[in-house]
């Protein structure tokens, strides 16, 4: 209320149960409504949405007399574009067909979808297919829509106009703050409607957030997606905007037939980049530019540069062609998408020539990955990102809204905010900001074990893989299931599952995995069965709420380290040693233990809930900093000890667990 009142800044780490949803609801509901200024409340995951949506927002709404409107905002490509749509259909001859082809069902159901949003769709369907007809912002035809009266984005943003609360997510919000930090007014509407005050839940995402927001990349879909907007060929027909603009009357005719060959030339550019760029990452998952050198001039400098010639020379054609049309058509609907694919391709363009001038860009990062398709094809992804994400914050961000408050279980580190203020630009914004920290009321010391290993091998250890896969089964033993186990790598994870998962169904543990389903059935799965293990990494280290029986033990492996070698990790790292810093003390062990305290806190999910986090790196007993690590954590049991000791103090605690529930 203070932060409201006062127009201030607010950073407050509140653990799980203190209620923070509705310490902001209330005076960000009231605010809202006396002062006519509408508040954004933006999350990381969609579970948070769904939790304040379903449950938080109605009950404190209803403690008001006046109305309070709260929409749900999502990004675009939720919903249904009708104009895409029409377009997939005439490619597979389905206009006038009424077979029961997905697109057929998709075009039924849009004629009486209020919303257009994909989670209303009767079945779910396949990603591609629905990349085929979702909206997109660089394809949208805007006033020359002929559907735009019944755009399902249009009805979407005219639905949150007037909201005195809007629920987003942080990329949704980030993406509007770029729009408005690059030219558009603050006061007006750009991706979200103007608003005054930010409440930021999940805020230990927010340099995360705002860094995969900021960061452009480049890979043959690309490339091949605008191409195959000016030109494609399927099923014996030909479509694109090539063919229809050849049909405008003035044009001068053959001017166009020249694409076909400058399409060649750019699709076997981009093959050859490709092909270089697997060849340097052969031996590595991914590369950062740090320094011209012969190979890297060979392998990607090169074909960059005639990538971005032959981008070049396409771009020419279609702008001789845009020259050529007569004034009387400028204003046709073909020539506004001609307009808008020769802006992109000019993007693509100014990619290129960026990527390959990286040396003279101090600012950002230069990098590229090995990506997959769903097939398991491996491609190279391009990527350019900012140094330092802090800066940018301070100025779209701090400096430019009246109220903004951060809020999260995790934005400390050992009672401190000093990382976090200075990773998100806080710290250099001048804004005089309030920190608050409100400790859990579950009783930890009651109702949590902490468990480490003192004879474990070191996790750099050629043995330790094969140990972690003993020890995961025998505390999986000890606790009878029920049980998340927290992996740092894919590569560890498999090994543990492909030795473990028969040992545990022939005992009468299932056993779920990562990836072999989508998330939230996959964690719906997981709470329905209450004796179920999940395997698990990344993004399952926050977002997973089992509260009562189906969770009684969190496997972590490994602290939570970023890969040393991660182009982005490895990159503001130097930056921070170049300044007198400690790469590790000021960015590597603080990301950690904040990644640490999100996996911990799967475990206590409400004030009757009972269980054992037990974290299998030696390195949290032997190395100093171990104490970090601890000292973050909210104070619990304790049982440091060897491994065949731990299972029996888990099974113990565990099991005294159920005498009570059963007394």
């Amino acid at each position: 209320a203070s932060a409201f009142n006062d127009g201030q800044v607010l950073a407050a780490e509140a653990g799980t149960g203190v209620g923070k949803s509705f310490a902001y609801l209330l005076p960000a509901m009231a605010w809202a409504v006396k002062n006519k200024e509408r508040v954004v409340i933006s999350t990381a995951t969609i579970n948070l949405q769904g939790q304040l949506m379903g449950k938080d927002i109605p009950l404190i709404a209803g403690l008001f007399k006046k109305d309070v409107k709260t929409v749900l905002v999502k990004g675009r490509g939720n919903y249904l574009c009708r104009s895409r749509l029409m377009e997939a259909l005439d490619e597979e001859g389905l206009l006038a067909s009424n077979d029961d082809h997905p697109l057929r069902k998709i075009a039924l159901w849009a004629e009486t979808s209020p919303s257009g949003d994909k989670t209303d769709l009767s079945f779910w369907p396949e990603d591609s297919l629905w990349a085929r007809v979702r909206s997109e912002a660089d394809s949208c035809l805007g006033i020359r829509c002929p559907f735009r009266e019944k755009c399902f984005v249009l009805i979407a943003k005219r639905n949150a106009a007037d909201a005195d609360i809007l629920v987003a997510n942080h990329h949704i919000l980030f993406s509007d703050i770029s729009l408005r930090a690059s030219g558009s007014s603050y006061e007006a509407a750009a991706v979200l409607p103007p608003y005054t005050s930010i409440i930021f839940d999940e805020a230990h995402s927010i340099e995360s957030s705002a860094t995969s927001l900021f960061t452009r990349e480049l890979k043959r879909f690309n490339v091949q997606k605008e191409l195959g907007r000016l030109y494609r060929e399927y099923k014996g027909r030909k479509f694109g905007l090539i063919l229809k603009l050849q049909n405008l009357k003035g044009l001068p005719k053959g001017l166009l037939k020249r694409f076909p060959k400058e399409a060649e030339k750019l699709q076997a550019a981009m093959d050859n980049l490709d092909s270089s760029a697997m060849s340097l990452l052969e031996a590595e998952a991914s590369f950062r530019l740090i320094k011209t050198t012969r190979l890297l001039e060979s392998l990607i400098l090169e074909p960059m540069a005639a990538l971005e010639r032959a981008i070049l020379s396409m771009t020419a054609l279609l702008k001789e062609a845009l020259d050529e049309i007569p004034e009387e058509l400028a204003n046709e609907q073909i020539v506004y998408e001609a307009e808008r694919s020769l802006s992109r391709l000019s993007n693509l363009a100014a990619f290129c020539f960026n990527y390959r001038n990286f040396s003279e860009d101090l600012g950002n990062i230069f990098w590229l990955e090995k990506a997959k398709t769903s097939n398991g094809t491996a491609y190279p992804v391009f990527y350019i990102c900012p140094l330092e994400i802090g800066s940018i914050l301070n100025e779209s961000l701090f400096c430019q809204f009246r109220t903004i408050v951060c809020l999260s279980a995790t934005l400390s580190v050992a009672g401190s905010f000093d990382y976090w203020a200075n990773r998100t630009g806080l710290a250099k914004s001048g804004a005089e900001a309030l920190f608050y920290e409100f400790s859990s009321p579950f009783p930890y010391k009651k109702n949590a074990l902490l468990g480490a290993v003192k004879n474990a091998p070191d996790p750099n250890d050629p043995a330790w893989q094969s140990w972690i896969n003993t020890a995961i089964f025998e505390l999986l033993m000890a606790s009878q299931g029920r049980a998340l186990v927290l992996f740092t790598s894919y590569t560890s994870l498999s090994s543990a599952w492909n030795q473990l998962k028969d040992k545990l169904s022939e005992i009468g543990i299932p056993c779920f995995r990562q990836g072999e389903d989508e998330r939230s059935r996959l964690l719906a799965k997981f709470k329905a069965d209450t004796d179920s293990v999940l395997f698990a990494t990344d993004s399952f280290w926050e977002g997973v709420d089992a509260p009562g029986n189906t969770l009684k033990l969190v496997i972590i492996i490994k602290l939570p380290f970023k890969v040393p070698n991660d182009p982005v990790m490895e990159a503001r790292s130097e930056a921070i040693e170049k300044k007198g810093g400690s790469a590790f003390m000021d960015l590597a062990l603080p990301e950690a233990v904040i990644k640490l305290k999100q996996g911990f806190g799967r475990l206590i999910r409400h004030s009757e809930d009972r269980g054992a986090v037990v974290i299998l790196d030696t390195r949290l007993l032997k190395k100093q900093y171990g104490k970090v690590f601890i000292s973050s954590l909210p104070e619990s049991r304790q049982s440091f000890n060897d491994i065949s000791t731990l299972c029996r103090d888990v099974k113990d605690f565990l099991d005294n667990i159920r005498m009570l529930s059963n007394e």
